[in-house]
């Protein structure tokens, strides 16, 4: 029980002059005393008549799961028996790596009043709606009851796979896709053995299956079709400059769906996906598995990865990658540099990698940085920040090109694009064949 801010007024406005009139008349010492009466009479009527705190009952309904990204919802409902009409005051207290919410007023009302509050999850893991404040006032405003209600209610965010399937059924839905995977020339494309056909004009003579020419004493030509079965790896850094955010959500979140939508999209066409994770030293390898339903474990996998204060160790992270290839890969390496120097053992080391494997370089580009850049400065401050951020893209770019010497294939796009162009890289080196 505290008093509110119109007790506050009255007592500090109503004082003085009570008292004021007391002093220049003695005569109206009765004003002063009407004057602490009605008060004191006034705070009691709020305290006596007013809703007590174990008259309302609070419940909280959240969700179990919540998706990093997307926007979800928790509602508290308030009942009780006698407070109809009373207007109550409600404000959420949530854990770290939440967005904090603003209070809400609601009316009481029979059987309850109900007060959804939206649930902005700014990371991934386990998440708590600690508790709820309410607060509410007399019939006379000027004493109010505060309360707060414990749940301790644990909320898992977990990888935006639902903004994934949502992508993913647009992209398979276009015939443009199904015709980038040359769905209709399996046969006549790719090294890997379909089966003879007799020869006939027109056919490429490289193809000409000697052997059963001469055991059927016809020309004889070998058909191919285009494996299906190529290992595609995706590592993740999860070192601190992945946990910056960008574009509302951490780097580390932007690779995790963009690398979920590559491997639906992989495991569609037929190949195997694995994944690896790794910041100062190797986190976690999943073996290449294929097929559709190989999907949930690579979720899984995925909800895993956990934000890391570490600086990465490309050596030792691209070192154990590569004693875990048996076989040529395609390998997406998704993380983040700051300049072309702190980029130094990233180039040497993915450009070992690319020796023996096909490397796909994924940077998240900051649209926010080009800005900076393309803008004109306004004052000497804007200027300096401009001419720095121009730096930082040059060096970016060059670091980039120098990747690109090595035989690395580079995917540099803001996070609202670099899965498509991601998924069109791949598509490219599929119609190539280049692993």
């Amino acid at each position: 029980m505290r008093p509110t801010l119109r007790c506050v007024l009255v007592s500090a406005l109503g004082i003085p002059v009570a008292l004021l009139a007391a002093v220049m008349d003695e005569r109206l010492w009765v004003v002063w005393v009407a004057y602490v009466g009605v008060f004191v009479v006034g705070c009691l009527i709020d305290i006596l008549f007013g809703l007590r705190r174990r008259d309302v009952v609070t419940t909280l309904e959240t969700p179990d799961t919540i998706y990093i990204g997307a926007e979800s919802v928790m509602t508290f409902t308030l009942s009780s028996a006698r407070g109809r009409g009373v207007s109550v005051t409600a404000l959420p207290e949530l854990g770290n790596e939440l967005e904090h919410l603003d209070a809400r007023d609601v009316v009481l009302a029979p059987p309850a009043a109900r007060l959804t509050f939206p649930l902005r999850p700014l990371r991934r893991g386990e998440r708590k709606v600690e508790a709820i404040w309410i607060r509410w006032r007399g019939p006379l405003g000027l004493m109010q009851r505060q309360r707060r209600d414990a749940f301790d209610r644990t909320i898992a965010v977990v990888p935006n796979t639902a903004a994934v399937r949502d992508a993913a059924v647009q992209l398979f839905a276009r015939r443009q896709f199904e015709s980038g995977l040359k769905v209709e020339r399996y046969v006549g494309d790719g090294s890997e053995f379909e089966s003879l056909r007799d020869y006939v004009p027109g056919l490429d003579h490289r193809s000409m299956n000697w052997k059963a020419t001469a055991r059927h004493r016809t020309l004889v030509c070998t058909q191919f079709r285009a494996e299906r079965n190529h290992q595609v790896v995706l590592a993740l850094d999860a070192g601190h400059l992945m946990s910056e955010p960008m574009d509302g959500l951490p780097k580390l979140d932007h690779a995790i769906n963009t690398s979920l939508l590559m491997s639906y999209a992989c495991l569609r066409t037929g190949d195997q996906v694995g994944w690896y994770s790794f910041d100062e030293k190797p986190r976690g390898f999943l073996q290449p598995a294929g097929g559709v339903s190989s999907f949930p474990r690579l979720k899984r996998f995925s909800a895993g990865i956990e934000y890391s204060t570490g600086e990465t160790n490309y050596t030792l992270g691209i070192t154990d990658l590569s004693t875990r290839l048996r076989r040529r890969s395609l390998v997406v390496v998704l993380t983040d540099f700051v300049d072309s120097i702190s980029a130094e053992l990233m180039v040497e080391n993915l450009g070992r990698l690319a020796r023996r494997h096909l490397v796909v370089f994924v940077a998240l580009r900051d649209a926010s940085l080009d800005a900076q850049v393309s803008q004109r400065p306004d004052d000497i401050d804007s200027a300096y920040r401009s001419v720095v951020a121009a730096d930082f893209v040059k060096e970016r770019d060059l670091a980039l090109r120098r990747l690109q010497q090595t035989g690395v294939l580079c995917v540099d796009a803001p996070p609202a694009r670099v899965s498509n162009a991601l998924i069109n890289r791949y598509l490219e080196i599929k119609r190539r064949e280049l692993f």
